[in-house]
């Protein structure tokens, strides 16, 4: 799938049929529908803004709900990986880990991931980007939505 090697840099999905084919039309369509609204107010017209914005919906939530699923079986991921690998003090501390911290843990490697994740919890750092931005061993993940 990846060409070159994944890092924090890189690992950004866009899928350019959803991202710059799909979205740009569905957003097209709903101002061309809005302009066709301002030229009298009826019922087709009506209709088909509220058309064009379903259809919008429909597309963002679409991908929310992927997102989401993805991001229920990291932490799934993540708790497993984690009691075969922290030390026995972090052991109780895995439901300590808030869904984004274990998302931005996911990329490190097995063997920085007991200190990043000890640092993770002591320091509260409580977003994604700081956390990948400290991982060294970067754990490519080609598989996400």
């Amino acid at each position: 799938m990846a060409a070159q090697e994944q890092s924090f840099a890189n690992h950004a999905r866009f899928v350019a049929p959803y991202h710059y084919v799909a979205v740009p039309i569905l957003l097209t369509n709903l101002l061309y529908r809005l302009y066709w609204l301002s030229g009298g107010l009826t019922f087709d017209a009506i209709l088909n803004v509220l058309v064009a914005v379903a259809l919008i919906i429909v597309a963002l939530f679409a991908r929310v709900f992927a997102l989401g699923a993805q991001d229920r079986v990291i932490r799934l991921e993540m708790r497993l990986r984690m009691r075969e690998l922290l030390p026995d003090d972090l052991q109780g501390r895995i439901n300590d880990f808030t869904p984004t911290q274990m998302v931005g843990l996911r990329f490190a490697g097995d063997a920085e991931l007991p200190a990043l994740a000890r640092k993770v919890l002591d320091e509260n750092i409580t977003t994604a980007t700081p956390i990948k931005k400290a991982i060294t061993d970067w754990q490519a993940d080609l598989y996400r939505v």
